[in-house]
């Protein structure tokens, strides 16, 4: 009798569930610092993109994740461009394991929310006199799984520095 499932009454919901519930462009800056002389420049930008992702307990069920993208394109004549944007997501979690929230907030959310950042993104960009700067995809989840394991040794180092 141990082995059978528990039976919810009255539609009682213990399953896990996570939905979007709303995405949205916290944060928009582009700058143009040498126009209109940047549109005669004849070399290729040199393009550096960072990113960085935060996550933030809205209520018990509602979690907020912030992927941030700064982008500068620069040549020896100076800066073309620099975009600072930070694109949010909303999402509902329910019974959701404690070892599960993480991983799913710092991998799969920026997965899910990251081709719309990239497509405003390529828009500020492109509204701003630019070819339109398309980002290729990114594998946050090797990322996070590349993260955990740095912080993995770490620990390991740490424990064993002290023995």
């Amino acid at each position: 009798m141990a082995d059978q499932p528990e039976t919810l009454s009255n539609g009682a919901d213990n399953q896990p569930a996570i939905g979007l519930i709303a995405q949205y462009v916290k944060d928009l800056s582009f700058e143009n610092p040498n126009a209109p002389a940047v549109y005669q420049w004849q070399t290729q930008p040199d393009i550096d993109v960072q990113f960085n992702i935060s996550t933030d307990l809205v209520t018990d069920e509602v979690h907020e994740v912030a992927l941030k993208v700064t982008v500068k394109a620069t040549t020896e004549n100076g800066t073309a461009f620099a975009v600072d944007m930070v694109y949010g997501a909303l999402f509902g979690m329910r019974n959701v394991p404690e070892d599960q929230v993480r991983p799913f907030m710092l991998a799969e959310a920026p997965r899910l929310i990251f081709p719309f950042a990239r497509r405003v993104l390529a828009d500020a960009v492109r509204d701003g006199g630019f070819p339109p700067l398309m980002l290729d995809p990114i594998d946050f989840g090797g990322l996070y799984m590349q993260q955990a394991q740095q912080a993995e040794q770490l620990a390991e180092g740490a424990v064993g520095g002290n023995a």
